[in-house]
């Protein structure tokens, strides 16, 4: 079973190339949705955060909004929420990977925002990179509801930029093209994939 490693920065369009590798057959783990389950009422998250981070839980689950201001800028707040939140993801990616087993997939997608800046390439046998150019970028951004300047800007700090995500990429989805065009990249990478995969048998 191949890994794949699905990854970029804010705006890119990682979330519709995530969708893209799913309706080509490809089973995909979402970090993002993992965590919001983890941070809703009831989540495993929620009074471990609470505890560490008072103040940040609403209606019996964690506000995003709230934990944000606490711990963008703050390398050691960051640090002690992935703390956290890191070791319960991993359970639910392991039973991600058991299901993709027993279901027979030839491939299977990792869509982790941050999967370069944690060292998590080292967990899949190849980095897809989702990228756009900086202005497509900061327009689908700063199009978001509650989104400014400031917190794009803390948000892109936060992360590693997009050239060197680039330059650490084994294949790159460009989404500035429309979306036919990111579809056809996507099944590309997949042909890709599995003419290298037969060719190994």
């Amino acid at each position: 079973m191949i890994v794949i490693g699905l990854t970029g920065s804010v705006g890119m369009g990682k979330t519709t190339t995530a969708d893209m590798f799913a309706r080509a057959g490809a089973p995909v783990y979402d970090a993002d949705a993992e965590v919001r389950r983890l941070y809703a009422p009831g989540g495993a998250a929620v009074g471990p955060i609470e505890a560490a981070f008072p103040g940040v839980t609403l209606g019996g689950g964690v506000n995003r909004a709230l934990l944000g201001d606490r711990v963008l800028g703050d390398p050691e707040a960051l640090q002690r929420l992935n703390a956290i939140v890191w070791p319960l993801m991993g359970a639910a990616r392991a039973a991600f990977f058991a299901r993709a087993k027993e279901g027979g997939a030839r491939f299977v997608v990792l869509d982790v925002p941050l999967l370069l800046e944690t060292g998590g390439e080292r967990n899949v046998n190849f980095v897809v990179v989702v990228s756009a150019p900086a202005e497509v970028q900061r327009a689908r951004v700063l199009a978001r509801p509650g989104m400014s300047k400031a917190k794009l800007d803390a948000l892109l700090a936060a992360q590693m930029p997009d050239e060197e995500k680039r330059a650490r990429a084994d294949f790159v989805v460009d989404t500035s093209q429309g979306l036919a065009r990111a579809q056809t990249q996507v099944d590309e990478i997949l042909n890709v994939l599995r003419s290298r995969r037969e060719a190994e048998q």
